[in-house]
C-alpha cells in the first residue's frame, strides 16, 4: 500500500473546530432540536436582514452563471462607504479567507508569524499551513501586549496578526496604542488589523482605521460581514490596503471566492444601516442582561467590546469541559475555549432575552450539579 507524504508543518496542525451544530446536539443527547439554544458561534441572534435576503432572491435569477470574480458592484459599495479605491479591496470567503491570503502572499516557510496568546485560532494556523515559526506573545489581562510584540518581531518576521476587538476574549485595545504600534513596525512587515467585531464598538470607542491604511502601505485592515451584519453563512469578508497589499492577495485568492447570492446579501447588508443599529442595540441590551447576572451569581468575566463573553467556569482546569457538558445536556450550545488555554473558562455569545435567559438558567443548573463533585467558581469580574 502507497503511503501519501505530505509536509511536517502540515501534518501538525489541529483542524479548526466551529461551534457544535444545532441538529449535533439535538442527536447526541435526544433533544428537540426547537428547544435548543446556540450561543456558541457569536452568530447574530437577529438573523440576515430582510434586505439581504430580497436582494439574495433577485440574485437567484443568475445562479447558473459563474459570479463576478472581480466583484465590482460589492467592491463599489465597499468603496464608497471607506472612501477607498476599489484597487484598495480584497474580497473573501469571510474574513478567516482573507487572513490566510495573507499568510500566503507574504510569508514563506521559516519565516515568522507574531501574534498575541489568546488571540483567533486562525492566526496560528494560518501560519502552520505555510509552514512559518509562530512568535507568541504572552497576554496582559487577557489582551494584547503591543509594546511587547513590537519588541517580539524579529528580522524574519513578515507578518503580524491584530485583533481588535479579541477573540475570544473581548479585550479592546484604544486607536492610540494601535498607532504607536504601526509606528514602530518595520515597513516589510504587514500589519493585519482584524477587525471583525467592530460594529459592536461604542460610537466613543470608534476609529478609522482606513485613514491608518493611507498613512502605512503595509497595514491590511479585515472586515468581516459574519457578525453585525447577520450574513455567517453566506461566508463574506473583505480586506482593504493600499495596491502594493491587494495586488499580491489577489494574484493568489480563488477566482469566484465569494458566490453570486453573497455578493448581491453583502451589497444589501452594507447598506442596511437600520439593521446594523438594531443589531448593535440588542447586544449592548444582552451584553448588559448577562454581565448583570455574571455579577450576581460572583463569577468571574472578561469585560468585552464584541458580541460574546468570556466566563470562568471554576476554579479547576476542569471546570470549562463539564460545565459545558451540563449545558449541553440541557439543549444550551455555549464554547468551550480549552484549545486556546483557557481551560477554566467558556465563551457565551450575546443572543436574544429569552436565549441568554435560557442560558442563565441553564448556567445555575450548571454550576449546582458542578458544586456537589467540587468547589464552585468564585470570583469576582476583572477589571
Amino acid at each position: 500500500m502507497s503511503q501519501v507524504f505530505g509536509p511536517d508543518y502540515v501534518r501538525a496542525i489541529a483542524p479548526y473546530q466551529g461551534g457544535k451544530p444545532i441538529a449535533e446536539v439535538a442527536r447526541e443527547f435526544g433533544l428537540d432540536v426547537a428547544s435548543i439554544v446556540k450561543l456558541a458561534s457569536n452568530e447574530n441572534p437577529l438573523g440576515m436582514p430582510d434586505s439581504a435576503r430580497a436582494a439574495m432572491q433577485r440574485a437567484m435569477d443568475e445562479i447558473g452563471r459563474y459570479p463576478d470574480s472581480n466583484g465590482f458592484e460589492l467592491k463599489r459599495v465597499i468603496s464608497s462607504k471607506y472612501g477607498v479605491p476599489d484597487d484598495w479591496i480584497t474580497l473573501g470567503n469571510g474574513s478567516n479567507d482573507i487572513l490566510e491570503l495573507a499568510a500566503h502572499a507574504f510569508v514563506q516557510p521559516g519565516q515568522s508569524v507574531v501574534y498575541s496568546q489568546y488571540s483567533f485560532a486562525v492566526y496560528p494556523l494560518a501560519t502552520q499551513a505555510v509552514g512559518a515559526r509562530a512568535i507568541v506573545v504572552p497576554a496582559r489581562q487577557f489582551g494584547h501586549d503591543l509594546p511587547a510584540m513590537a519588541a517580539a518581531i524579529a528580522p524574519d518576521t513578515r507578518l503580524v496578526f491584530i485583533a481588535n476587538p479579541n477573540n475570544p476574549t473581548g479585550t479592546f485595545i484604544p486607536a492610540a496604542q494601535i498607532q504607536d504600534f504601526l509606528q514602530r513596525v518595520p515597513p516589510h512587515v504587514v500589519v493585519v488589523l482584524d477587525e471583525a467585531y467592530n460594529e459592536y464598538l461604542a460610537p466613543e470607542l470608534q476609529y478609522d482605521s482606513v485613514a491608518w491604511v493611507r498613512q502605512y502601505p503595509n497595514l491590511l485592515v479585515s472586515r468581516t460581514l459574519s457578525k453585525a451584519y447577520g450574513l455567517a453563512g453566506l461566508r463574506i469578508g473583505m480586506g482593504i490596503a493600499q495596491p502594493t497589499v491587494t495586488d499580491l492577495l489577489n494574484r493568489i485568492r480563488q477566482p469566484f471566492n465569494v458566490n453570486s447570492l453573497a455578493q448581491a446579501a453583502a451589497v444589501a447588508a452594507l447598506t442596511d444601516l437600520d439593521f446594523l443599529a438594531r443589531s448593535a442595540a440588542v447586544n449592548a441590551a444582552g451584553y448588559a442582561q448577562l454581565t448583570g447576572a455574571l455579577r450576581a451569581m460572583d463569577i468571574e468575566f472578561v469585560p468585552s467590546y464584541g458580541n460574546f463573553i468570556l466566563f470562568r467556569a471554576g476554579p479547576d482546569d476542569g471546570a470549562g469541559a463539564r460545565v459545558n457538558l451540563a449545558l449541553l445536556k440541557q439543549g444550551v450550545i455555549v464554547r468551550p475555549v480549552g484549545n486556546y488555554g483557557l481551560p477554566q473558562w467558556l465563551r457565551v455569545s450575546i443572543g436574544l432575552p429569552e436565549e441568554n435567559a435560557a442560558f442563565l438558567l441553564a448556567l445555575k443548573v450548571a454550576l449546582g450539579a458542578q458544586s456537589q463533585t467540587s468547589h464552585p467558581a468564585q470570583a469576582k469580574q476583572k477589571s
